[in-house]
């Protein structure tokens, strides 16, 4: 595991500072005021102008990085820029290289697992970013998968179809966007049988019933399905949850709409089959445990 600000400190700062104090020399600065003016040794300075330091060849080449080096050596060596105002500057074009940019890329290449979050997913330091949200919601079903894991009577609620533990983010707006067990969770002699750990876009059928739910109103982020049974309906509205029934012929979205249109806080929706289709129970929840531990009720 290797953070961010590990590839700034290894990788932007010799190079930045190996830049800079070269600009600074070529204007005529000792190596004694280029040291105080970077808040580093004299020795220091000297390594990087004579090339002694290790530099990255990207960061070397990008144009930004050079123009950006080349104000602050004017700034700094004719009195009209502060330290603290070349610090700022750096510090506000090293954040904007760590959102999907060059830092990013680099960082990328140190944590490959990064790259399916895309360019434009990078904002690491920010607490909103997808990364860490998607990244709260993969452990988030973690934890839901072990409790029906540690459920001992879960297998005899699998349907014929399997189950699924699903969970999306705040924003969801596809499949892409839900995280589940790819596969599916399956009732295998009697244990509980997960396939592999949660990922994202690995269910169809669970995954698009969440989404037709909070497009009708729900603001569930999870659901787990297991098999129909009026008597599991008849148990989860006798301890408090809201049932609703949708028709499973009818299109997904519509019908579940529909469903909720009276009862947009139902917590359990199902449906007792169709030509082809198996009757399935829904229960809804605000994560992954908290839908596995309504079921764990059963």
């Amino acid at each position: 595991m290797k953070f961010v600000e590990e590839v700034v400190v290894d990788e932007f700062l010799p190079t930045f500072r190996s830049m800079l104090a070269e600009a600074l020399r070529e204007r005529g600065l000792t190596q004694s005021e280029v040291a105080e003016l970077l808040g580093i040794s004299q020795s220091a300075v000297s390594k990087y102008v004579h090339g002694e330091v290790e530099r990255n060849d990207r960061l070397l080449s990008d144009r930004r990085l050079r123009e950006l080096v080349e104000r602050l050596a004017e700034g700094l060596a004719s009195g009209e820029m502060s330290p603290v105002q070349a610090l700022v500057e750096t510090e506000v074009f090293v954040r904007r290289l760590e959102q999907g940019d060059l830092l990013a890329q680099l960082h990328e290449a140190e944590m490959p697992g990064l790259a399916e979050y895309g360019d434009d997913r990078f904002a690491i330091h920010d607490p909103e970013s997808t990364v860490r949200a998607a990244e709260q919601v993969l452990a988030s079903l973690r934890r839901g998968v072990r409790i029906l894991e540690n459920t001992d009577d879960f297998p005899e609620l699998v349907p014929a179809v399997g189950s699924n533990l699903v969970e999306c983010l705040p924003e969801a707006e596809d499949i892409e966007d839900v995280a589940a067990v790819p596969g599916r969770i399956l009732d295998l002699e009697g244990t509980t049988a997960v396939p592999g750990d949660p990922e994202f876009g690995v269910s169809e059928h669970v995954a698009s019933v969440l989404l037709a739910a909070r497009a009708g109103g729900s603001d569930a982020r999870a659901a787990l399905n297991v098999r129909y049974d009026p008597a599991i309906v008849e148990t989860l509205t006798d301890a408090g949850y809201t049932a609703v029934e949708f028709d499973a012929e009818r299109d997904l979205t519509e019908a579940v709409a529909d469903a909720l249109a009276e009862s947009p806080d139902a917590d359990v929706l199902y449906q007792t089959g169709g030509f082809g289709v198996e009757p399935i129970v829904y229960v809804l929840g605000a994560d992954g445990p908290t839908a596995a531990r309504t079921v764990r009720e059963l």
